[in-house]
């Protein structure tokens, strides 16, 4: 199927429940893969010497600290996390805040990533970052791009799991541009649609083993009854989020890597069951991450009934450039108010 047929094939993920995603997708499967080339590593100190192994040690005192400011004087016991393990050397996370830009390249309707040329997107990203690095000197920021890689579709396809898997040869273009700035990171995004994680996440091996690449996955398009992608919200058990995470420590200790941070979408409360039971790991930095869009109110309450109600370790936040503007006040929440949320997100997406 030419590229230019595939208008429509995938899911438009539009589900009117609490503050839902709306994602467009456009692409096609290929079972063809190219080489990478693997990128330095982008946790490392910039003083240090550039090689993917040299990376900055964890001070624990400061991370304790770090940990404490982050919950922004929670009193209730839930932030900081407590009994969870320090993280190994090179760890992103808290030391740096995390500013991506998400969506696909196929797709104009998914992000800013798709949707601006690269030279451009790039140039606005460096202005978010600008934004936060000004509300928050106190903490760098990492910029980032979040890439769909699997993309849940509105048609069974050849698989007949409603899923599409993007061409291998995309997912370097998308490194290419992420090569374009220094240092910065890549995250692989997956929505299996009526497949499955375990299916999904080997296909993306070689690109995780990179020390510079990490890992989202969205319950969204998780459709274990299955409903249709697009129909109704779907879910990941923590035992689907602890199978995630034990196959990237695995590839943290074999490859030697860095940590890697995790981010799972969340906007509901069945989006993820058994939170509780997720597991932590030195090798794995996890993002529950504020998945809803709507107004400045609305967005709140999500963070505040799912994300802050059920600590795991990390949190983050999504703003929506055309969908959180729809109802008034009609603007994006500004850095210097999700600052101001127990905890503080520490890493940011914009789409």
């Amino acid at each position: 199927m030419k590229l230019s047929q595939l208008a429509g094939v995938f899911l438009i993920g539009v589900v009117t429940v609490a503050t839902t995603t709306s994602c467009t997708s456009e692409g096609k499967q290929t079972g063809v893969k190219t080489k990478t080339t693997a990128t330095k590593d982008s946790t490392e100190n910039p003083e240090a010497e550039e090689d993917a192994n040299v990376r900055t040690p964890v001070d624990t005192a400061k991370y304790n600290q770090l940990m404490k400011k982050l919950a922004n004087g929670d009193t209730t016991g839930k932030w900081p996390v407590k009994q969870h393990p320090y993280p190994l050397d090179g760890a992103i996370l808290p030391f740096k805040r995390i500013v991506v830009y998400y969506g696909n390249l196929f797709s104009k309707k998914m992000g800013a990533l798709g949707e601006y040329a690269p030279k451009e997107m790039l140039s606005r990203l460096d202005a978010e970052v600008k934004r936060w690095e000004k509300a928050d000197p106190s903490t760098p920021v990492q910029p980032g791009l979040h890439y769909i890689a699997v993309v849940a579709a509105g048609e069974p396809g050849k698989s007949g799991k409603y899923r599409t898997r993007m061409p291998f040869k995309q997912i370097d273009s998308v490194m290419a541009i992420s090569r374009m700035r220094k240092n910065m990171i890549v995250f692989l995004d997956i929505q299996v649609g009526l497949g499955s994680i375990r299916d999904e996440l080997p296909q993306l091996e070689e690109y995780l083993k990179l020390p510079n690449v990490h890992l989202g996955i969205d319950p969204e398009f998780s459709m274990k009854d299955g409903s249709l992608p697009g129909r109704k919200i779907g879910t990941y058990d923590a035992a689907d989020i602890n199978y995630c995470s034990d196959y990237l420590a695995g590839l943290v200790k074999k490859h030697n890597l860095p940590p890697k941070v995790f981010v799972i979408h969340r906007f509901t409360r069945k989006m993820v069951t058994n939170s509780q039971n997720i597991k932590l790991r030195p090798e794995v930095q996890v993002v529950m991450h504020m998945d809803g869009w709507g107004e400045p109110e609305l967005k709140r309450g999500t963070y505040r009934h799912f994300i802050y109600s059920e600590p795991v370790q990390f949190t983050g936040f999504k703003l929506f450039y055309k969908n959180d503007l729809k109802k008034a006040p009609n603007r994006l929440m500004t850095p210097e108010e999700l600052l101001k949320l127990k905890p503080a997100p520490i890493y940011i997406q914009y789409q």
